[in-house]
């Protein structure tokens, strides 16, 4: 996501300085114009807003907490915005640590994909410190025109767990419905198009559909199996703790777990389609 996330900084005319865990994987943006730090450390220290998008809690903790993470080279006047999917108190318990040192954090999840982001067609869920986030709005615009102050710390965060959740939900219900309509004789395609011209058409769907339609097994991914029921269990696992009952999300996740035993866990989690098609009698 970082990949598309900085040429929309330096469009918008931000000096931008970043690191990765793997260089070779930041030389296009490194020709772009971003300016490499050894470490997030290094990183802070340059900047006075900082952003992290990372894959799970303990990777955010690594790079925030560790003796060369952020909390190290952030200065007083900064501010640290993380992006990642991860368990709102877990995320609250990292802001602890920065409220701690004097500093603050704020949760800024995002939803979109490389493709919505580089269209600028992305959305932002701000919590933590108002006046923080006020502060630090134009260059979120940067990234998307839709930036929304939720609320307290972990807010943003918890929203965006209950988002995705919500997201899958539907691909995963339009998989099924596609599958259906073909095994009772409509052609894909033409399934899939009338679908996108009814009601129940989507941002989501108009841009996975044709993941369906030009092999939903290609490599082509926004968000692959493993990834997506990352943040499923963490919606399972909130609806637990908050005595929220989330039986659609429990029995999307079921289909995601029926893609990783079928061996389609690095497909985009559209491969649910293969596992219809499969369970239907369309495809062995």
């Amino acid at each position: 996501m970082g990949q598309a996330i900085v040429p929309r900084f330096i469009a918008a005319g931000h000096t931008a300085t970043g690191w990765n865990r793997t260089k070779e994987k930041a030389t296009a943006l490194l020709k772009l114009g971003m300016l490499w730090a050894d470490s997030p450390r290094e990183a802070a220290r340059e900047s006075d807003v900082v952003f992290s998008i990372v894959t799970d809690a303990a990777a955010v903790r690594s790079l925030a907490l560790g003796e060369d993470g952020i909390i190290a080279g952030l200065r007083k006047d900064a501010v640290y915005l993380d992006m990642s999917t991860i368990d709102p108190d877990g995320s609250r318990a990292i802001a602890a640590e920065f409220a701690k040192a004097g500093l603050i954090m704020l949760d800024a999840p995002i939803s979109g994909t490389t493709l919505t982001v580089g269209q600028g067609k992305a959305s932002l869920m701000v919590g933590g410190d108002k006046a923080a986030f006020d502060r630090v709005l134009p260059i979120l615009l940067a990234i998307g025109p839709n930036v929304t102050y939720i609320g307290a710390q972990g807010l943003a965060v918890q929203l965006k767990v209950a988002l995705n959740m919500t997201l899958v939900i539907e691909v995963i219900g339009f998989c099924e419905g596609v599958a259906l309509a073909e095994k009772g004789g409509v052609p894909r395609e033409v399934a899939v198009d009338a679908m996108l011209k009814s009601v129940i058409a989507s941002p989501v769907l108009h841009y996975r559909a044709p993941l369906i339609l030009e092999g939903h097994l290609s490599d082509a991914t926004y968000g692959n199996v493993n990834l997506q029921q990352k943040d499923m269990l963490l919606a399972l696992d909130l609806g637990r703790k908050m005595g929220v009952p989330v039986p659609l999300g429990a029995a999307a996740n079921e289909m995601l777990s029926a893609c990783r035993g079928l061996g389609l866990a690095h497909h985009d989690f559209v491969a649910v389609y293969e596992v219809y098609r499969r369970l239907g009698g369309m495809s062995k």
